[in-house]
């Protein structure tokens, strides 16, 4: 999988727009768990990736990246939230619109990538329903 990363970056900077980093980030393939427990605060969920800051997506090791753009999609989407952390658009993370923001870029990424290989597979669409006015309710 590390040889197909330049490439994947490289959809990440064309589709997002982000400037290239100075460094490539490492992907680490990691089993499903790992991900509920870090990503989804071990609540149960459908997480295939996740870029928490620093230098390392986590990929769940299911994934083959080389044989499925599904997968490869996938690696993308975290790229570009990698991309957004160099750029320095990340920011606060306290606001809510803002992650929000974040997130359906690197889906509208991840969608693009998969449409430019003439797949039209759905991805982000629990996302049309995401706001933040239930969390400011519960704060």
């Amino acid at each position: 999988m590390e040889e197909l990363i330049p490439t994947l970056l490289s959809w990440a900077i064309t589709l997002s727009g982000y400037p290239a980093p100075a460094q490539l980030p490492k992907v680490e393939a990691v089993p499903h768990e790992f991900l509920v427990k870090a990503a989804c605060n071990g609540r149960p969920c459908k997480v295939m990736g996740w870029f928490p800051p620093g230098q390392t997506v986590y990929l769940d090791k299911r994934l083959d990246p080389q044989d499925s753009l599904y997968a490869a999609s996938i690696v993308v989407h975290e790229l570009v939230h990698y991309l957004q952390q160099e750029s320095g658009r990340t920011g606060s993370m306290d606001s809510c619109e803002h992650a929000i923001a974040l997130e359906r870029e690197a889906y509208a990424a991840q969608q693009e990538f998969l449409v430019r290989y003439g797949i039209y597979q759905p991805v982000g669409v629990s996302m049309h329903q995401v706001g933040c006015e239930l969390t400011a309710q519960g704060h």
